[in-house]
């Protein structure tokens, strides 16, 4: 008999019988207030009805038809949808399954486009696990380790992270852009540069949001050294930080966007976007992929789209977010075990600390699970795994998050007493 890898690592012992919206009901008749949504995925919560009858009008038309050999509907169609939320300029779309692989199909139009052959990312980022993607990811060394050599060509340069380094935002950031600077001249020249890449909010590595100014910073060189900016929206995009796009709130236009996890509220397809003029820098026949752009997928897509735009969930992500962060805010001046509250829009994140700041992983671990006892769902992360992420539905009710609020301040107490 087959069993699943013993590698794999349960974060609760959940089986879910079905699911909807905010609410996931389980084998064992218990009914659980999902605030991890699949990591991010599951942006209109589960199972919306018009997600639903979208995919099952699909799948009665055709299931797979490989866009560069066929094209179908449903692709041309989130295409123009999504155009409407693209920067500006940003017109041409490549489409794939996972984050990963749109994480290394932007690695590969960054080098072809400017002959360069080095990539900068930024401490603690998080872009995926396959062998290029992990070689940019320093969220953990579980990601990274093990499976060496990974893929040349890449530097890591420090990510203003105010509150590890024990300093303001303003110090923190004016630091990591000396390094960069200091990167450029010392070990990857602008001329050997194509492309810096970051998200907006670290996903894996803590919860993070990359501050507008660092952003800002990374703009400007990129456009005085002719580097090209991808900005990873993964985890962070589609609404998820209370504007659709993350790097929204700096005012910056990437010049390559990444986007996946809640395009289709679960069904995997990502995508890169960039302007039709950067695009076709990349070679004839560099692009493709057999269940890129799947069918079923991009109506899911399509109806996801729609009814972000028509619930009004990226306002409400922003007014959710602002209520969850208050209750959590409040709880930061009750328990002495969390050490920082941090977020934006519905990506708010705990972490917990003893003495001196010391990452507290077993607090953590242990806050968690006690969660899993109040029927609330979580998900750790961080380097030191010290953080436990919140990330509900962008269409999380108000009465869902003072639900939520709480049985995590019933965890904490079980947890910490």
């Amino acid at each position: 008999m087959a069993t699943l890898s013993p590698i794999l690592k349960q974060a609760t012992p959940v089986v879910v019988d079905h699911a909807l919206g905010s609410w996931i009901h389980a084998t064992d008749g218990k009914k659980y207030l999902d605030f991890t949504t699949g990591i991010g995925v599951t942006s209109t919560g589960h199972c919306h009805p018009d997600v639903v009858a979208a995919a099952r009008d699909q799948v009665g038309k055709i299931i797979h038809a490989q866009y560069t050999t066929v094209m179908h509907k449903p692709l041309l169609a989130l295409t123009d949808k999504l155009g409407q939320y693209l920067p500006p300029g940003l017109d041409s779309v490549f489409y794939a399954t996972s984050g990963s692989e749109a994480v290394e199909a932007s690695v590969r139009l960054a080098r072809m486009a400017t002959g360069r052959p080095n990539i900068i990312s930024f401490q603690g980022g998080f872009h995926g696990r396959t062998v290029g993607a992990a070689s940019l990811t320093t969220a953990g060394t579980k990601f990274r380790s093990g499976f060496s050599p990974l893929m040349g060509g890449v530097h890591i340069s420090p990510f203003p992270h105010a509150y590890r380094y024990g300093w303001d935002e303003e110090t923190a950031v004016a630091f990591a852009l000396r390094e960069l600077d200091h990167l450029l001249v010392s070990i990857s020249s602008p001329a050997d540069t194509a492309g810096f890449i970051i998200e907006p909010v670290l996903g894996d590595g803590g919860y993070i949001p990359t501050p507008v100014a660092f952003l800002q910073g990374l703009r400007e060189r990129a456009d005085r050294h002719g580097i090209v900016f991808i900005v990873d929206e993964v985890q962070a995009g589609v609404g998820r930080t209370g504007k659709f796009w993350g790097h929204d709130w700096a005012g910056i236009r990437p010049d390559v966007v990444i986007t996946a996890k809640g395009l289709a509220s679960g069904f995997p397809i990502s995508a890169i976007a960039a302007s039709a003029e950067l695009m076709g820098k990349a070679w004839p026949g560099s692009q493709g992929g057999t269940y890129g752009g799947n069918a079923v997928a991009a109506a899911a897509g399509v109806a996801t789209l729609d009814v972000i735009e028509r619930e009004n969930l990226v306002t409400n992500a922003l007014d959710r977010g602002d209520q969850l962060r208050t209750g959590l805010d409040v709880l930061k001046t009750e328990f002495d075990v969390i050490g920082d509250v941090r977020g934006r829009g519905l990506m708010q994140s705990i972490e917990f600390t003893g003495p001196a700041a010391a990452p507290d992983a077993a607090t953590a671990l242990a806050v968690q699970q006690a969660a899993i006892k109040e029927e609330l769902l979580l998900l750790t992360c961080g380097p030191h795994g010290n953080v436990i992420r919140i990330i509900p539905p962008l269409n999380v009710s108000s009465d869902e998050i003072l639900q939520g609020l709480s049985r995590f301040t019933q965890a904490l107490k079980a947890a910490t007493s």
